[in-house]
């Protein structure tokens, strides 16, 4: 019998700094970190871009914030079924194929977290009962699975793009 992982990260406050509390939930330990791009100059004159802290940064409507959680299994035995969960907040639109994850299964969900499927399988249906395609920025959760079990002190990361309302 296998055990099933599942991991909600609720990253409801845009700008919370989060880069300084790991949550722990079974043998997953979670990080979560929000960042921006910014462009700068080096000494030689050339064009770097660099991410920073969000909170430490003016993020203003426009803007898109990169989220990222890194898990590691802290446990003696692989973990099972490891599933991560972030909701898209409600101040910011999904940036379309932005979400990453090497090794997992990316799904997206359109109705708060009930049913998640890929992109092209993602329905909306309208009052008059018309369905259609939904779109980017209309998702409110991403979840990521992995494909295989967790070797003890395995790690990664996943991570989305969000524009700022």
């Amino acid at each position: 019998m296998t055990t099933k992982t599942v991991v909600s990260m609720v990253l409801v406050v845009l700008l919370l700094p989060m880069t300084a509390a790991a949550q722990k939930k079974g043998s997953i330990e979670l990080r979560s970190i929000s960042e921006v791009e910014v462009a700068t100059t080096n000494a030689k004159g050339e064009k770097e871009v660099k991410r920073v802290d969000a909170a430490a940064s003016k993020v203003i409507p426009g803007d898109v914030v990169i989220f990222t959680t890194q898990y590691a299994n802290v446990d003696k035995k692989p973990a099972e079924n490891v599933v991560i969960i972030n909701p898209v907040s409600e101040h910011v639109v999904y940036v379309e194929n932005s979400a990453e994850g090497p090794g997992m299964k990316i799904e997206f969900s359109v109705d708060q977290g009930k049913r998640y499927a890929a992109p092209d399988k993602l329905v909306k249906t309208d009052a008059k009962g018309v369905s259609r395609r939904a779109a980017a920025r209309e998702y409110t959760h991403i979840r990521w699975t992995l494909g295989k079990p967790l070797a003890p002190g395995g790690k990664g990361s996943v991570s989305f793009r969000a524009r700022v309302k």
